[in-house]
């Protein structure tokens, strides 16, 4: 036993180690990479920034969409048309602001309530899709800036042969080193940014598609209560 504590403590520092000296490593080839690291940092922050926001606003978005049709069917037979709007509003999701507004046209008629529920589901959908402009835009100029840095670098490079008159690995060794850490930075960034962009637009086809059937279902329990009457 005391073994295999042992053990786990020398694994852990070294852990602890690799970790700090990572770190370190990742500092140093960022300030190598000179100034145009920087807004390529500013990318990925602001980037995550509006990133987080996504998440959190589409889990707020995002219910159990068989269960609340149901529900919804439930207050309709029990308690009519005021009793679905209560549990709509009681509600959060994309899918209960949308039934919402059918709902409290529903007294105009069915078609009444299905063109609120058409034009509250292409705002609700707008509210959906908010800031993935921003997300797509960082991902398309955090390798621009990197290319720019690159640029940049070569530069430095044919600059310093010019000066040593001569050409040696020594003469363009930071001219190169300044080229391929901003592309690799900006790729890398480009491709954080690109993955949780392509989570957010899946996740948004499937909150459209779920609030496009259970809308047909909402009018089909709709004219059901109107048949009966």
């Amino acid at each position: 036993m005391q073994i295999a504590e042992i053990f786990g403590s020398i694994s852990l520092v070294l852990a602890q180690v690799e970790e700090k000296s990572l770190i370190t490593y990742m500092q140093q080839k960022f300030i190598e990479g000179g100034f145009f690291m920087w807004p390529i940092l500013g990318c990925l922050i602001i980037g995550l920034g509006f990133a987080f926001e996504r998440l959190w606003t589409l889990s707020r978005a995002s219910v159990n969409t068989k269960k609340f049709i149901v529900q919804i069917k439930d207050s309709l037979q029990k308690g009519g048309v005021q009793e679905a709007i209560k549990l709509c509003e009681n509600s959060r999701g994309s899918i209960a602001s949308v039934f919402h507004a059918g709902l409290l046209r529903a007294d105009e008629g069915l078609e009444a309530a299905e063109k609120a529920i058409m034009a509250y589901g292409a705002i609700e959908m707008g509210f959906l899709e908010k800031g993935l402009i921003w997300i797509s835009t960082f991902i398309a100029l955090a390798p621009m800036l990197g290319f720019t840095g690159t640029v940049q670098g070569m530069i430095q490079a044919f600059d310093a042969i010019k000066e040593a008159a001569q050409i040696s690995p020594g003469v363009v060794a930071g001219g190169i080193s300044v080229a391929l850490l901003t592309t690799l930075f900006g790729l890398v960034v480009a491709m954080i940014l690109q993955v949780f962009y392509n989570y957010f637009v899946s996740r948004i086809d499937k909150i459209v598609a779920d609030m496009e059937e259970s809308s047909i279902e909402l009018i089909d329990a709709l004219y059901e209560i109107k048949s009966k009457k």
